[in-house]
């Protein structure tokens, strides 16, 4: 049999099939800039009674949590799931809608060959089983960013399904690693609803419906998680193998990736407990903390004769608590249907493919399982066998944007021993943009910079100390280079092997009672007389050479 033409659009025939180039700007019968006016709707805006932080319960070993999460990630592409509107961050608000996404009747959805991509391509990274059939559903619930009054969904046979995410969970603030493996349900294709802005000076909402009809995978994980960290660790992962594969920028301060976390907490071989739902995370320090607090707010409920109501909660930053937006307590009926605009959507591999068949007209699931790049685990692999790093260090690398690459620059530069350049990068490198709250790519100090500086230490032409005062001179950005700082504040190491002698025998003699106390057999005090000398040298003598001269001198 035959495969179908690839077309989706205006099909004269209601099943006729095609592919729309899935980045093309506009699609026939879907034209763009509805207007740019905002819409608006009264609404009344009441405040939910705030709850505060409460300690960790005495009692708390009695209970153990269970935590899901729901990840919705905004797919990398030029324009939306089922429409020829572009997709841009910022852009003026309503200035991106075409009549399908709203809702004018007639319209009919024009499936995005790009997003089709980009689920298969994640499915495959995350280990799930790839439906060659899957089915697209209307999930009916009203709210003032939705015009047509329902979602265009997967619901009840996803793209992808039974998959896993393996990421690490550090010990002890990054001093071991351990791993832990988190199942995924489904991975499903959606379209994004538009934006409400609420302004409460005014009781109205305001609404914009740019992000209307943006393509989504929503990525959904069984509830195998307990705690806060375990989820933002979860989420990072996610987040880095999204980026490496393209699928999804992830930005979550610009809200392409967005979490709802399910929580609940039973005693340990008991049922589990009534859950919550904490919505719309959108960042990863405030994911961890909802969770956590969720937990503790649920089992002191529980403690003091309380009741956990299944209920959907918000996460309020500023107060670092959870707090109500509206209750479960009613099961919602979304009504779910087959979306009767839309085809099963069908996906070949090699076996499957018929003969004769243009590969450009259909999905070829064993074509984009080639394309895969190297993902994040095995990035940390290679670092691991490459540079002889600690597993924890190869985490903390590729956790912070920008920062392997700035690692991988220096290391192309620099003559100095890996293991040398990953304690600057990781420590001394890492630890000012933390101090300042500064991004990679905001750095002052350049990776050629830094290679420069790391050379003179190699050479030995510089100390330790005096390097790390050269890199606070090159943080200052006054453009001068480290062998230019060096030679101005004259920080380099004293090669006067006899002028070196003479300064540990005049700092031998002028604390006599140093040396004493290291000939009754307290060797510690020999770090306290190299630390004399360095001091009497301006730290321009080298540690080890210090110690090999008193030594010497003390027959030790």
């Amino acid at each position: 049999m035959a495969a179908p033409m690839l077309r989706w659009g205006f099909p004269r025939k209601r099943w006729a099939l095609t592919w729309v180039d899935g980045d093309s700007r506009h699609r026939r019968g879907t034209p763009t800039g509805l207007t740019s006016k905002w819409m608006r709707r009264q609404s009344s805006v009441t405040q939910q009674p705030l709850h505060t932080a409460q300690k960790p319960s005495e009692g708390e070993h009695k209970w153990k949590a269970v935590v899901g999460l729901e990840i919705h990630a905004q797919i990398s592409s030029n324009s939306k799931l089922f429409s020829g509107s572009q997709v841009r961050f910022a852009a003026p608000p309503n200035s991106l809608v075409s009549f399908f996404d709203a809702s004018l009747p007639g319209t009919l959805p024009v499936l995005n060959r790009r997003c089709v991509e980009a689920a298969v391509m994640t499915g495959l990274a995350l280990n799930c089983y790839i439906n060659k059939k899957s089915l697209f559903d209307r999930k009916h619930y009203f709210y003032a960013d939705l015009p047509a009054g329902y979602q265009i969904t997967q619901q009840r046979l996803p793209i992808a399904a039974n998959g896993s995410l393996t990421f690490g969970v550090c010990v002890k603030k990054w001093s071991s690693m351990t791993t832990k493996t988190v199942r995924i349900k489904q991975i499903q294709l959606e379209q994004d609803s538009g934006k409400s802005l609420h302004d409460d000076l005014r009781s109205q909402t305001l609404v914009d419906l740019n992000r209307a009809g943006v393509g989504l995978l929503e990525v959904v994980l069984e509830p195998d998680l307990s705690c806060g960290e375990e989820a933002a660790m979860a989420i990072r992962e996610l987040q880095l193998i999204l980026q490496a594969l393209g699928t999804s920028q992830a930005n979550m301060s610009e809200g392409q990736l967005r979490v709802d976390a399910n929580i609940s907490v039973h005693h340990p071989g008991e049922p589990l407990g009534i859950r919550t739902e904490v919505k719309n995370l959108n960042s990863i320090r405030f994911l961890a903390k909802a969770i956590d607090y969720e937990i503790q707010r649920q089992i002191s409920e529980l403690e003091n004769g309380g009741k956990i109501v299944n209920e959907t909660r918000s996460f309020d930053y500023k107060l670092g608590c959870t707090v109500p937006m509206r209750d479960k307590e009613g099961k919602q009926d979304y009504r779910f249907m087959p979306e009767p605009n839309l085809p099963p959507l069908v996906l070949y591999d090699t076996s499957s493919l018929p003969a004769g068949v243009d590969s450009q007209q259909v999905i070829n699931i064993d074509q984009i399982r080639d394309t895969l790049p190297e993902l994040p685990s095995v990035t940390r692999e290679r670092l691991v066998q490459q540079y002889g790093m600690l597993p924890e260090h190869s985490f903390m690398l590729l956790n912070e944007v920008g920062l392997l690459e700035f690692f991988q620059n220096v290391i192309k530069e620099t003559r100095a021993e890996p293991k040398k350049v990953t304690s600057w990068v990781l420590n001394i490198f890492l630890g000012y943009l933390k101090h300042q709250n500064l991004a990679v790519s905001e750095s002052p100090v350049t990776p050629s910079t830094l290679a420069e500086l790391l050379d003179l230490l190699h050479s030995k032409t510089i100390s330790s100390a005096a390097a790390k005062q050269v890199f606070e001179q090159l943080w200052k950005g006054e453009g001068k280079t480290a062998a230019q700082i060096v030679s101005e504040q004259r920080l380099e190491l004293m090669q006067d092997q006899e002028a070196l002698e003479r300064l540990c025998q005049s700092t031998m003699e002028g604390h006599p009672q140093v040396v004493m106390d290291l000939k009754k057999g307290n060797t510690r005090a020999i770090n306290k007389l190299i630390g004399l000398v360095r001091k009497a040298s301006l730290n321009r003598a080298d540690p080890t050479v210090i110690k090999e001269i008193l030594e010497k001198k003390l027959s030790l």
